[in-house]
């Protein structure tokens, strides 16, 4: 319960408040890996392409992100941020790692020793 929490509160420190997870999901991909096609997005998010679709049409009518058809097949596009969409996901970040850095800060260095060791094992799981 303690992750859950933890995750939480950190998703709360965001850049664009009504932004639901799931769209904030998409623009941190696409700025860590670049355009991606609808039909991309939805395996990478694990959900339908009709519901990626929602989300993408609500982050364009937002000015987030862009749809350009693609050149080898003009019925898929390709999504990709616009500077509006990336300056969302870095501002996201940059209150987040503030948030956390604060948060680190108030702990016992034998605290932070134990968060240590306890990100390896939980990375350990995560790698499964």
């Amino acid at each position: 319960m303690a992750t859950f929490r933890l995750a939480r509160r950190l998703r709360a420190e965001r850049a664009v408040d009504s932004m639901s997870d799931g769209q904030f999901a998409v623009l941190a991909v696409l700025k860590v890996h670049g355009p991606h096609t609808l039909g991309e997005l939805a395996e990478r998010e694990r959900v339908t392409a009709p519901s990626m679709n929602r989300t993408v049409n609500c982050l364009q009518e937002s000015g987030f992100i862009t749809r350009t058809p693609m050149d080898d097949d003009r019925r898929k596009v390709l999504v990709d941020l616009t500077l509006a969409g990336r300056d969302v996901v870095e501002e996201t970040v940059r209150r987040r790692d503030a948030w956390l850095e604060t948060a680190l800060g108030e702990l016992t260095e034998t605290e932070r020793a134990a968060l240590s060791d306890a990100a390896a094992v939980l990375r350990k799981l995560a790698d499964r």
